[in-house]
């Protein structure tokens, strides 16, 4: 009997570092496989699984639905599906758990069962640029970006992201401020040497699966992104007068959090607006650490509200005149 992991995003790499599987995850599991392998393991489409002697497949992907449609049209037995994001329901999409406390004990079904339930609705279409779809990893997130963008109307300045992965978050930047030039800081090919030490071997890993040719095909108005790969602050070179109204900054550790406070917070636009991502994540407590060196070296405290999303953005707002 084996089990198997839907999905080979960071949901997907993080699972692998921190959770007490009790045997061998065999493969991954995509929809449409960009590559043959992830993490050292095959990845497999769901018609491929189905043939298979699965015990229970751990989904680790927002896009709960979608999947559970998949896997029923392969004919995968919806009750040894496990879904570890529920995306924004407030009920639990998950049937049945008789099949994962089967596989993995009643205690660990325990921890991963709790995660599941995201308070939440889905909003109106309306005259939203977004899709559904964007609002699944994570609604609050998402949607305050949304509100936000509106009231950034009038405010002058570029809109950039640092830590980019596979431009998810930069297509809704995109979408909602299509008048605005897109800045987009990345290595592109994952973390660096450093950090990478720093993080699990799932983590880093899922994250070298990015490119910009990946997130370019996402950007509604791929023409307003100027893309900086390589490693930041270098790559930042030339746009020292440049004035922001908006910003995501989202590079997980320390030093690289640091250097985009730094370089962006001065720069932030009277009435802008920093999103600092993982800013109250226990799992990356380097990014709030960032913030209060920054605050201790610039001999002030900084004015932000912090987000109740899926892992605590802070939203610093810049100085008005």
């Amino acid at each position: 009997m084996e089990i198997y992991v839907y999905g080979v995003g960071c949901a997907a790499g993080e699972l692998l570092d921190t959770m007490r599987l009790p045997q061998d995850v065999r493969a991954f599991v995509e929809s449409a496989p960009r590559t043959a392998e992830f993490l050292g393991r095959p990845v497999i489409t769901p018609e491929a699984l189905a043939a298979r002697d699965y015990e229970l497949v751990l989904v680790a992907s927002r896009h709960a639905e979608e999947i559970a449609a998949r896997c029923a049209a392969a004919g995968i037995d919806a009750e040894k599906l496990f879904f570890l994001k529920n995306s924004v329901i407030l009920s639990d999409r998950n049937r049945c758990y008789e099949a994962a406390e089967r596989a993995l004990g009643a205690e660990l079904m325990g921890e991963l069962r709790d995660r599941c339930r995201v308070i939440g609705t889905l909003p109106e279409s309306g005259e939203s640029p977004l899709a559904a779809r964007d609002y699944e990893n994570d609604y609050v997130r998402v949607k305050t970006l949304e509100l936000l963008c509106g009231r950034l109307r009038g405010v002058p300045g570029a809109a950039a992201e640092l830590g980019v992965f596979r431009g998810g978050f930069a297509r809704c930047l995109n979408a909602l401020c299509p008048e605005r030039t897109l800045y987009l800081f990345d290595t592109f090919t994952g973390f660096s040497g450093e950090e990478e030490a720093r993080a699990g071997a799932g983590f880093a890993g899922a994250h070298r699966e990015t490119g910009i040719g990946r997130v370019r095909a996402l950007l509604p108005h791929p023409e307003k992104a100027v893309f900086r790969p390589g490693s930041f602050p270098e790559t930042a070179a030339g746009l020292e007068d440049e004035r922001f109204a908006l910003v995501s900054l989202d590079v997980d550790f320390e030093e690289s959090s640091l250097a985009g406070l730094r370089f962006f917070v001065p720069r932030l636009s009277p009435g802008g607006a920093l999103l600092l991502h993982d800013y109250n994540s226990p799992a990356l407590p380097g990014v709030k650490a960032a913030l209060a060196r920054y605050e201790q070296e610039s001999g002030r405290r900084l004015p932000a509200v912090p987000l109740c999303d899926r892992n605590g953005t802070l939203v610093i707002l810049g100085r008005m005149n």
